[in-house]
Formats: structure tokens, sequence, C-alpha cells
């Protein structure tokens, strides 16, 4: 039996990382295979050898997230975890110490939360377009639509424009009630509530009136030129290249444009190429143009996400060596 101990500077820090009922400190012990103890100043860690060091590097991580102010979470656990597995732990500081990219209409400020999504937020601010390409809950839209907001704040822009295509509708549109604005509006409700986060109901409907931000279906972009705009394209992965086309080149001066998107969750028609995966060969070695990778380790959802999203990839690799 080897032991190992960490030393604390506050109670405070032994309580965030412990978590209510000893939460936080009993995910610890599971993953790790080790006994986790508190000793005055102190936190005793017993088990295996390997275990006892890497359960103590990872405490180290989280007692340097603790000291920047953030809450214990199990998806803080997990993600440090897998980069005491890859021996990157060292990096959590430029995770804690990435700039907050804009304060949402509740005070809550929106940051990266992982060097995925920070590399992410890094690519957008760097080049004039971003193709982000991740499963869900990776904050692909969540941050480009802070990062939009805060460069329309900071008079950047006078205009954001966040899109994506109403191809899961299909010819069940026309049976929707009301007129095309309100067919299409559930469609793009996931890019209304990220702008009610960021900007509070009321001042959303006040820059909307404006004409500052337009939320609209792909379609409505046909034969445009955006010029001082910041452009989100979300769902992209159910473009054609044709759209993919059509929407890049609607770019105008001092614009910039995120295009998001999961090739996981595709819902063309068979036959249908996916526009975001023709784009992201067309354009991967083209200047100004990042591609940014997203993976399930960057998801900041529930935890059991994170956990689906593996399962669906195993099946996945199943599949394909079946095929």
């Amino acid at each position: 039996m080897f032991e190992q101990s960490v030393d604390i500077e506050r109670i405070e820090q032994i309580v965030n990382l412990f978590g209510n009922f000893d939460v936080n400190i009993k995910r610890l012990e599971k993953k790790y295979n080790v006994s986790i103890t508190s000793h005055g100043s102190q936190i005793k860690i017993k088990g295996e050898t390997e275990n006892v060091m890497n359960a103590a590097r990872a405490i180290d991580c989280l007692l340097v997230m603790i000291n920047k102010g953030e809450q214990i979470t199990d998806q803080n656990i997990d993600y440090v975890a897998a980069l005491v597995e890859d021996g990157s732990e060292n990096k959590i500081r430029s995770i804690v110490d990435a700039d907050c990219i804009c304060i949402t209409s509740k005070g809550k400020p929106v940051k990266p939360k992982t060097l995925g999504q920070k590399q992410y937020v890094e690519a957008i601010k760097k080049n004039t377009v971003t193709i982000a390409v991740g499963p869900a809950g990776t904050g692909k839209t969540y941050l480009a639509v802070a990062l939009a907001v805060n460069a329309f704040r900071a008079k950047q822009v006078n205009r954001i424009v966040l899109t994506r295509p109403a191809v899961e509708a299909g010819e069940k549109l026309g049976f929707l009630p009301g007129d095309l604005q309100q067919k299409v509006d559930p469609y793009l409700r996931p890019l209304y509530d990220a702008l009610f986060d960021m900007l509070g109901a009321e001042n959303f409907q006040k820059c909307q009136e404006r004409g500052d931000i337009e939320v609209a279906p792909l379609a409505y972009m046909r034969g445009r030129t955006l010029d001082d705009s910041f452009i989100i394209l979300d769902e992209a992965q159910n473009t054609t290249g044709e759209q993919m086309k059509m929407f890049l080149t609607r770019l105008g001066f001092n614009s910039k444009a995120v295009v998001t998107g999961d090739v996981t969750q595709i819902d063309l028609p068979d036959g249908k190429k996916s526009g975001l995966k023709e784009a992201v060969r067309i354009l991967k070695n083209v200047d100004d143009i990042a591609i940014s990778y997203l993976t399930g380790r960057d998801v900041v959802r529930h935890r059991l996400v994170q956990e689906i999203i593996k399962a669906y990839e195993r099946n996945g690799d199943k599949n394909e060596r079946k095929g």
C-alpha cells in the first residue's frame, strides 16, 4: 500500500474539492481505485503506487481550477482525469487562465472549458472563416454566438446573422401552421436560445427589430452580400455542396463566418453529399480558413452525453469492421 499527501492552503479548497456529501472525492476514488481522506491541511491518498500518483496529479489540477474560482463538477473531474492519462495535465492552467468571452444576461462569464474549446475560440479570433466539426454538447454554437455578441458589443461588426438549413422539415414544412417565418422558427430555436442567454429576451427583441440581429433559414441567404457582419451557419452537416458554397460566398468586407456541424448526424436524403464534409476537404489548406475539430472530451453538457457519444462511436467502429 502506497501513500501520498497533498497540502491544502485553505479549508474552502477542501469543501469544493470534496463536494456535497463527498461526491467529488468518491468519484475520484472510484476512478483511480484509491482511498482519499482529509487530515487537517492535508489530503492523504492510499492505494497502488501508480493509481495514487495519478490521483494526486488529478487533485493538483482540480486545486488549480478551484483557486481560479471554478466549481468542481463531474465534467471537470472526468476531463482532468483524461488530461492526466495523456500526461498533459500541465495544460490545465491555459484553460483556467483563458479570457472570458462575454457575460450572459444573468451575469455568468462565458469562457472555454477544455483545450479543444480554447483552440476553437482562438481559431475564430485569428481567422476570417472557421469550420468547427464535433459532436453534440461541445459548445460549437454557444461559443460562436458568445464571440459574435462580444464582437457586436465592441462594435467590431454591425450585425449578427445566424442561420441553419431547415432540411429536417422537408416537405412537411407546408403542413405546419402560420406564415413562413413561423414555420421555420422551430428549426432555428437553438440559435434563439443561445442569443436569449447572452442578451436577454428583451435586448434580443430590440436588436432583432432594429435589424442588428437576424436569425433565418439558410435559403434566405441567397443573393446577398454580408458586410460588417458576424455570420454563423449551424447544423452545416445538413447543407448540400451547393448550399455551402452559396453560404461561404456571402462573405463581405469586415465580416467573419463560423460554420458548425456534426458529421455523425446528417439528415440529408440518401445520395446527397454533406456540404460540410466537402468544405472540410476542399478548404483545409486555404489561408485564413481554420478547421477546428472537437471531440467527446470537449462535451460540457451532462456527463451522460459524453458516455452516449462514446457508446455510439464504439458501435460505429464495430459496424465498420463488420462491413
